[in-house]
């Protein structure tokens, strides 16, 4: 007996225990599938988001109700800020035709309304709402730049190069629509993002533990309510402004190419028709349903008024709920309608050309900024005459890299298949592309709003590749942060030159013109 115990215990000697080595293959598994973790130090990473978060806003509210025309609106505020009044007015809805300006959905003029209703019809009133909006994009921009690189350092620079973006600093200063559109778009890119680490954590347990590839298609993958949230942002986007319906077919094509490779890497044996079957109708109608739902939700003031701008386009022949919806929804189509046409027929005739006018062409590194305000009679620099202006202008160190970053993220995409720049590139086009569709209509620089964090995302991307892994060695890694170190200053210093023409702040006319860079800006 003693000697089949003593042969027993040699042969399980002799073969060790197979659980270690399963362990082992499901982490490789989960690991490939998953990707790379989001870094550890979870504390310090929001420390680092809140400090950046309070700084921005310090930054963006200083002084906010500087300058105004005589106590009124400057330049395009001159639209949106009294048509907000109006829905404070009138509660939630604008009602006098006479403006023929009332071209845009009511979001962006509602939240504008909510920081009148605080402070009152001033400066700080119609700013406020645009100057919150503004900071949370510094928040949503290190969180964004953190999960990109799973770098808290990057994410905290990446925050430093939003704040001293010159579009983003007065943007978020003027009472108009471009901030809003920009904040929404920003924070549904996030959503995606984080979509994408979800799905690919959840297919990483499936893959793990063996019940992937159980049908050909791969696993459904349950309620992913990142993408709804993402859906219901970008219809709030598009209650902003409609450009925003160019970010729900790019962040559309993006989650399926995301939903495609998570598929492949999880071993699922027909990704591709995996990918049709479960994610597309899904996909569809969180980004189109759930985002219409949410469009249309943007509308409640004007469905409940009775003399919202052509509310009763569509007369009703009774009142049961299914005359009542249909003269809703008709009057609000045709409404759409007419601004539609608006905007299509809102071309540049060659002897009415706007002076700050400019094509998609120039807008990546901004060639023709804008001049919002200008008083040349002023006092305070020191000299009997004084200039006060603010010039929408991206800081030059950042969008004189514009070109460059979008070769590189391209190049990144096409032949790295690095799904990183992909995002960022394809969300940065976004904003872009659609608009050389008619080169005849008028444009102008501020369109560019939403573009700017995609733009510090990329240029961020670029940055990492010069900092390097820590596999790469000391005396590298040094060099790297060195390198990083100095374009994040020169960035800043580039932003404190031109602080007083985006703030409007008492200058000297020598000052004035040194500002002025480029011909073009002239």
């Amino acid at each position: 007996m003693s000697v089949l115990v003593a042969e027993d215990e040699a042969s399980r000697a002799a073969s060790p225990d197979p659980a270690p080595r399963q362990a082992d293959a499901a982490d490789d598994i989960h690991a490939r599938v998953a990707g790379k973790p989001m870094p550890a130090d979870r504390l310090r990473g929001w420390l680092v988001t809140a400090f950046l978060g309070v700084l921005g806003g310090i930054i963006r509210f200083q002084n906010l109700g500087f300058p105004t025309d005589n106590g009124t609106p400057v330049f395009d505020e001159k639209h949106y800020v009294p048509q907000a009044w109006q829905m404070l007015r009138n509660g939630g809805f604008e009602d006098n035709p006479g403006f023929e300006l009332t071209v845009h959905p009511p979001l962006g003029k509602t939240l504008i309304a909510a920081g009148q209703w605080l402070f009152g019809y001033d400066g700080w009133g119609w700013r406020f709402t645009a100057a919150l909006a503004g900071t949370l994009m510094i928040v949503l921009v290190v969180r964004i730049a953190r999960r990109l690189t799973r770098s808290t350092l990057l994410g905290a620079v990446a925050g430093v190069l939003l704040i001293a973006d010159g579009v983003s600093h007065l943007q978020s200063r003027m009472g108009m629509l471009d901030i809003f559109l920009a904040a929404f778009v920003l924070a549904a890119f996030a959503c995606v993002l984080c979509d994408r680490d979800q799905v690919r954590a959840r297919l990483a347990v499936a893959a793990a533990e063996g019940w992937a590839d159980e049908s050909p298609h791969g696993p459904r993958l349950g309620v992913r309510w990142w993408r709804l949230a993402a859906g219901v942002l970008l219809g709030l986007a598009c209650g902003v402004k409609w450009s925003g319906l160019y970010y729900i077919a790019a962040f559309g094509i993006l989650t399926v190419a995301f939903d495609l490779t998570a598929r492949r890497a999880a071993g699922v044996r027909h990704p591709w028709a995996g990918t049709m079957l479960r994610d597309v109708l899904p996909g569809l109608w969180a980004f189109v349903g759930v985002g219409l739902l949410a469009y249309l939700g943007t509308w409640y003031g004007w469905f409940g008024s009775e003399t919202g701008v052509d509310r009763h386009l569509v007369a009703t022949t009774g009142g049961s709920p299914v005359e009542v919806i249909k003269g809703a929804v008709g009057s609000l189509f045709n409404y759409s309608e007419n601004v539609l046409r608006f905007h299509s027929e809102l071309v540049t005739k060659p002897d009415q050309q706007h002076p700050w006018e400019s094509k998609p062409w120039t807008w990546p590194m901004g060639l023709r900024p804008m001049l919002y305000y200008y008083e040349g009679s002023t006092t305070g620099c020191g000299e009997t005459k004084c200039v006060s202006a603010t010039m929408l202008v991206g800081t030059p160190a950042l969008w004189w890299l514009s070109l460059p970053m979008l070769g590189w993220g391209l190049w990144r995409m096409i032949a790295r298949l690095d799904w990183r720049y992909a995002a960022v590139v394809v969300a940065y086009l976004a904003g872009l592309l659609p608009w050389f569709l008619n080169l005849d209509r008028q444009m102008y620089f501020f369109y560019v709003t939403p573009m700017a964090a995609f733009l510090v995302l990329g240029i961020t991307l670029a940055l990492g590749h010069l900092l390097g892994h820590p596999g790469q060695g000391q005396e590298r890694r040094r060099t790297g942060l060195l390198v990083l170190a100095l374009y994040t200053g020169l960035v800043v210093a580039n932003f404190v030159w031109l602080w007083p023409i985006l703030n409007g702040d008492s200058i000297t006319e020598s000052r004035w013109q040194a500002e002025l860079w480029l011909p073009s800006w002239r």
